[in-house]
């Protein structure tokens, strides 16, 4: 979230990121989520579950911040990016496989249904990206990475939900989570 020109940067497997701005007042912020809602870990509390990491709640928030800041939310506007599908073994990916496409749905319906236009997009496709948002000019850089390296960013974050789920599960009973990637 800015006022200021700055470039906002993140890394993204099946994550998507959303980048916000009124050029108007000159308020412009990016979010990243793991996934679509809370409903893929509906009985993790939410000091676990961290509601930004949730599609439905971190627009909201990011959204709400920018209008704290002045943004008019008739002027917002939205570029989006991520949403890729990099584990392709039905070993690696269990039942997960559909992360990426879901939380692509899920960004676009949202934009839609809020009035939000929608810009630019570089969503889906088998492989990661880095994002370099620039705030001064709402111009956004996109790296995408090589396979090998997205497969590995992929099993990493996999294994942070996993770990997360365990410790969840030893704690209160099962967790029913969507991972990520």
């Amino acid at each position: 979230m800015s006022r200021g020109d700055l470039v906002i940067t993140t890394l993204l497997g099946s994550c998507v990121a959303a980048c916000l701005f009124d050029a108007e007042r000159g308020v412009a912020g990016m979010n990243h989520f793991m996934l679509s809602n809370r409903r893929y870990a509906h009985d993790m509390p939410y000091s676990i579950t961290e509601a930004g990491r949730y599609g439905i709640h971190s627009m909201e928030l990011l959204i709400n911040a920018l209008m704290r800041h002045g943004a008019r939310r008739e002027q917002i506007r939205a570029k989006v990016f991520g949403g890729a599908s990099i584990l392709t073994s039905r070993d690696e990916v269990g039942n997960f496989s559909c992360v990426g496409s879901v939380n692509c749905d899920f960004i676009r319906n949202f934009l839609k249904n809020e009035g939000v236009p929608l810009l630019a997009e570089d969503l889906g496709g088998g492989l990661g990206r880095v994002i370099y948002f620039d705030t001064r000019d709402h111009s956004v850089y996109v790296r995408k990475i090589r396979k090998r390296r997205s497969e590995v960013i992929a099993r990493r974050d996999q294994g942070h939900w996993q770990e997360t789920v365990r410790t969840h599960d030893e704690e209160t009973g099962s967790v029913d989570l969507w991972l990520p990637e």
